[in-house]
C-alpha cells in the first residue's frame, strides 16, 4: 500500500519524538502514522477526502485575530490538521464511504483556537455531509452556544466563495439555527440549561466545555440519537475544570484506556494535551508547551502565556484559573485556601478495610434539614494509620435539583453505598439515627464516642445518649477544630490515612477551603468552600474525638510511669 503524505502526517513526523508532545498525543500520533504509511490492515487515509478538506480550507477566510483575512489553509495549526484529517479522512479499506472514527476527543487549553476548531468542523460538515443532515452543538449555557454560532457565521460571511453563489446567499443564518440551502442541512446550537436533548437525530454533534457539564446526559442523549446513522460523529471538546468529577474526566479516562490498549475501541480518536508531569508549573516550560500546542507555532501566544504565569505566581487568587485553564492541571494545592491536594487523597485509597473488633470514633454533621447530612467514623490501626468511613444523606425529592445546582451526579453516587436518599424534601433524621445505631452490628466495631455539633443535632444527640452511647458536643470553633484539621492533613500527606472507594468524599475534599483566625489556627470553612464539605467536616469531628482520647491515654500512661 502506498504511503499517503498530507499536512497531518508532516506534523506527526515532525512532532512525534519531541518532548513537547505529551504521552497520549504521541500514542495517538503513532496509530495515525501507521495508517498514513499504509501499514494498517484495516484503514487507509482517503486521498480524495484529504484534497476535499484542503480545497475547502483554501476558500475559508479567517474573520478576525492575528491572521485576519488569510485563508484557513494558511492559518490551520498542526494539531488542527491532525484532528481534521484523522477524523474526516481515515476510512475503511474495504468500504471507503465509511469513516473509521465516530468520536473525537480534544482536551486542550484556552488560547489554542478550540472554539474556532469546532466552528471549522461544522462548516466542513455542511459542505461534505449528505442532504438533510442535522448538526448540534451542546454547551453548558446559552452564552457558550452563542460563541460557537458566532464563530461559524463570522467565518461563513467572511468567505464569499462559500457564502454566495451567483449573488445568491447559500446560507440562512438565524439566531436559533444556520441552514445550508443547497443540502438543506441545519446546525442548531443547544444549551444544557434550557434545551431538551432527547428526540434529536444528529449526524454529528459537538459537546463543548464538557468539563462544565453537571452530568453526561447531553452526550449520551446525542449518542442515542445516532443509532441508525452510517457516518455518525461526536466530538468531546474542553479545557480542564477545577473539579475531577465531571463528564470530561470520564471521557479522558476512557480515552487513556483505549490508547494504553486496556480497552479496544478503534472508533475513538483522542488528542489529550495535558502535561506528563503536573508538578513545577511555576518554572517548568515543558508543562506549558505540552498543554498549549499552538504556542509552539505562534510566538505571541507563548509570550502571553509567560506573562500570565508570572502573574499567577505573584497573585494567589489567579493561580487556580491559570493552572487549570492554561496548564490543563486540576489545581488543588499550595497557594490557595484549598485544604489538601486531591492527588494526596487519592493515594490513600485502599480496596478494603477490616473493621472487625476495632474501637471507632463517630461524628455527625447534621446540616439544615433540606441539605446534606454526614456521618463518619474513624479508628487507629496498629501502624498508627487513621482508618475512615464516611456517609452522606440527601433528601429524596431534591436529587435532580441538587444534581443540577451542585454539578454532582447524585443518582450515580447512590449506587455506591456511601450516599443514601431519605425523607422527601427534607432529611429524615430518624433514618440517620437508625443508620448510626446499626453501625456496631454491621461493621463489628465498638463505638467509643459520638461527636456532634449542637446547632442541628441536639435532638439526635439526646436520642443516642438514651441508647447508651457516650455522646460529646464538639464546639465548632477554630481553637477546637485546628488540631484535628491539622492531624488529618498530616496523616494524608504521610500516607497514614486509609479509606475505601468514596467519590462524594473525594468531591468534598476537593471543595474544602480553609481559613485562618487571628492566632493562625486553621479550619475548614463551609461558607468559603467551593461546594459541599459535610463529609470532610464530620470526618474532622471524628478525628477530634480520636485525637482527644488517644492524647488522654498517652497522658495517663506518662503519669503512671512517673
Amino acid at each position: 500500500m502506498k504511503k499517503v503524505n498530507n499536512k497531518a502526517y508532516e506534523f506527526c513526523k515532525k512532532s512525534i519524538d519531541l518532548k513537547t508532545t505529551p504521552k497520549y498525543v504521541r500514542l495517538q500520533m503513532k496509530d495515525f502514522f501507521r495508517v498514513c504509511e499504509g501499514s494498517d490492515d484495516k484503514y487507509i487515509v482517503c486521498d480524495e477526502k484529504v484534497r476535499q478538506l484542503e480545497n475547502i480550507l483554501k476558500i475559508l477566510i479567517m474573520p478576525k485575530g492575528l491572521k485576519c483575512g488569510k485563508t484557513l489553509y494558511e492559518c490551520t495549526t498542526g494539531y488542527q490538521w491532525l484532528f481534521y484529517t484523522a477524523i474526516l479522512c481515515v476510512v475503511y479499506k474495504n468500504n471507503p464511504k465509511k469513516r473509521r472514527y465516530e468520536t473525537g476527543v480534544l482536551e486542550i487549553c484556552r488560547k489554542n483556537f478550540k472554539t474556532y476548531t469546532i466552528a471549522t468542523i461544522f462548516i466542513l460538515l455542511f459542505l461534505t455531509e449528505p442532504k438533510f443532515s442535522k448538526f448540534y452543538s451542546v454547551a453548558p449555557d446559552g452564552a457558550l452556544s452563542k460563541e460557537i454560532r458566532e464563530a461559524i457565521s463570522e467565518t461563513i460571511r467572511s468567505s464569499p466563495l462559500i457564502y454566495e453563489f451567483k449573488s445568491s446567499k447559500r446560507f440562512k443564518i438565524l439566531r436559533d439555527y444556520i441552514l445550508f440551502k443547497p443540502k438543506q442541512s441545519q446546525y442548531i446550537p443547544l444549551s444544557y440549561s434550557t434545551s431538551r436533548m432527547d428526540g434529536r437525530l444528529p449526524n454529528a454533534f459537538i459537546a463543548d466545555e464538557v468539563g462544565a457539564l453537571p452530568t453526561n446526559y447531553a452526550i449520551e442523549a446525542m449518542r442515542s440519537g445516532q443509532l441508525n446513522i452510517l457516518n455518525k460523529l461526536g466530538f468531546i471538546v474542553s479545557t480542564k475544570y477545577p473539579v475531577f468529577d465531571n463528564p470530561l474526566e470520564d471521557e479522558i479516562k476512557y480515552s487513556k484506556k483505549v490508547l494504553d490498549g486496556i480497552e479496544k475501541d478503534e472508533t475513538r480518536f483522542s488528542l489529550l494535551y495535558e502535561p506528563d508531569q503536573v508538578k513545577g508549573w511555576e518554572t517548568d516550560d515543558l508543562i506549558l508547551k505540552q498543554s498549549n500546542p499552538v504556542c509552539l507555532e505562534i510566538s505571541e501566544i507563548w509570550e502571553d502565556l509567560l506573562k500570565k504565569r508570572a502573574y499567577a505566581i505573584a497573585v494567589e487568587n489567579a493561580r487556580e484559573n491559570f493552572v487549570t485553564k492554561h496548564c490543563n492541571i486540576i489545581y488543588q494545592g499550595v497557594g490557595t485556601e484549598t485544604y489538601i491536594d486531591l492527588n494526596d487523597v487519592f493515594s490513600c485509597k485502599v480496596a478494603n478495610i477490616d473493621w472487625e473488633g476495632r474501637v471507632v470514633y463517630l461524628a455527625l454533621d447534621l446540616s439544615e434539614s433540606n441539605d446534606n447530612t454526614s456521618v463518619s467514623f474513624v479508628a487507629l490501626d496498629e501502624d498508627d494509620n487513621i482508618l475512615a468511613e464516611s456517609f452522606a444523606f440527601i433528601p429524596s425529592d431534591r436529587i435532580l435539583e441538587k444534581t443540577l445546582k451542585e454539578k454532582v451526579n447524585y443518582r450515580e453516587l447512590l449506587k455506591g453505598g456511601k450516599v443514601f436518599a431519605c425523607g422527601t424534601k427534607v432529611i429524615d433524621y430518624l433514618a440517620v439515627e437508625k443508620f448510626i445505631l446499626s453501625i456496631e452490628e454491621k461493621y463489628k466495631v465498638n463505638v467509643q464516642a459520638i461527636g456532634y455539633d449542637r446547632w442541628n443535632a441536639l435532638s439526635t444527640a439526646q436520642k443516642l445518649e438514651k441508647a447508651g452511647y457516650n455522646v460529646i458536643e464538639i464546639r465548632q470553633h477554630s481553637s477546637v477544630l485546628h488540631p484535628p484539621t491539622k492531624l488529618l492533613k498530616e496523616k494524608i500527606l504521610k500516607r497514614q490515612f486509609k479509606y475505601t472507594e468514596n467519590k462524594l468524599l473525594e468531591i468534598n475534599f476537593q471543595n474544602a477551603r480553609c481559613v485562618y483566625d487571628t492566632n493562625k489556627n486553621t479550619y475548614v470553612n463551609k461558607k468559603k468552600s467551593n461546594g459541599k464539605v459535610d463529609m470532610v467536616v464530620s470526618l474532622i469531628n471524628a478525628v477530634y474525638l480520636l485525637e482527644k482520647d488517644n492524647l488522654l491515654n498517652q497522658m495517663d500512661f506518662l503519669a503512671q510511669t512517673i
